[in-house]
C-alpha cells in the first residue's frame, strides 16, 4: 500500500469509530451560521494530529491537497496539519512553495479550528522574518476568515516578542460586525497581556471606550477581578 492508501485506511477506521454529534456542539452549523457550510465526521484534534504527524513527509501535494478538497472539516484540519509537519523539515526554498501553496488553499480555510491552526503555524511562522504586507490585504478582507487568519497569525509574532503588529491589526479591527473577530482579537490582546502586561493596559486605556465588549473581556481576562471591573466601567 503507498502511503497515502495508509493515511485514508488509518483516517477512515477513526470515521467509523465516531460521531458527527461529538463536533456539532462546538460549531455553529444552523442554516445562516458561520458553520452551515461544513460537515464534520468528529474526529478529535489530537487523533488528526497524530494521524499527519506519521504520513506527512512521504506524501505529495497532490495527496495532500486531496484532504484539503475535502467538505469535511477534519478532512481540511488533516491537510493543514501535513502541511505544516512538510514546511518543518523543508528546506528553506520548500518551504516558500509549501507556503505559496498554502496560500492558493486559503479559501477552504474556512472555520474557527483550521484558521487558528493555519494562521500562526504556518503562516505566521513563515513571515516571522519576512514582508508581512498581505496581513495588511487580509485584514481588510470582505471574507471573515481571512481577517480572523491576519489576527491570529500575529500570534507567532507575539511569542518571539513583537508585541506591535497585533495592537495594530486589532485597532483596524475594532469596528468589526462579527462576534468571532471580536473573540479573535481579544484572544490575541491576552496573549499580548502575557509578555507584557502594561503595553496591554495601555492599549485597553486608549480604546475601551470604543472597543467591543467581548473583545474587551477576552483581553482582560488575566486581570484581577477588582482591575477586570475597572476595566468594564465605561
Amino acid at each position: 500500500m503507498s502511503a497515502f492508501s495508509d493515511v485514508r485506511a488509518a483516517l477512515d477506521a477513526q470515521i467509523s469509530a465516531t460521531s458527527p454529534e461529538v463536533a456539532l456542539r462546538f460549531f455553529k452549523t444552523r442554516p445562516g451560521e458561520y458553520a452551515h457550510h461544513d460537515r464534520f465526521h468528529g474526529l478529535s484534534v489530537p487523533n488528526v494530529r497524530a494521524l499527519a504527524k506519521k504520513y506527512a513527509q512521504p506524501l505529495t501535494r497532490e495527496e495532500v491537497l486531496t484532504f484539503l478538497s475535502s467538505p469535511f472539516n477534519e478532512e481540511r484540519l488533516l491537510g493543514i496539519f501535513l502541511l505544516i509537519f512538510q514546511y518543518e523539515k523543508a528546506t528553506p526554498v520548500q518551504q516558500d512553495e509549501i507556503y505559496a501553496f498554502s496560500l492558493s488553499q486559503i479559501p477552504v480555510i474556512n472555520n474557527w479550528n483550521l484558521v487558528d491552526l493555519y494562521a500562526p503555524k504556518l503562516m505566521g511562522v513563515h513571515l516571522l522574518a519576512r514582508d508581512r504586507s498581505i496581513l495588511d490585504h487580509f485584514v481588510k478582507s470582505a471574507i471573515m476568515w481571512e481577517r480572523r487568519i491576519a489576527a491570529v497569525s500575529t500570534l507567532t509574532f507575539i511569542r518571539a516578542g513583537d508585541l506591535q503588529p497585533t495592537l495594530r491589526l486589532c485597532q483596524i479591527l475594532m469596528n468589526d460586525k462579527e462576534d468571532l473577530m471580536h473573540k479573535a482579537c481579544g484572544w490575541m490582546l491576552r496573549e499580548v497581556g502575557k509578555k507584557d502586561a502594561d503595553v496591554l493596559r495601555t492599549f485597553l486605556n486608549a480604546h475601551k471606550g470604543h472597543m467591543p465588549r467581548t473583545m474587551l473581556r477576552y483581553a482582560i481576562e488575566r486581570f484581577t477581578p477588582e482591575e477586570r471591573a475597572l476595566f468594564l466601567r465605561k
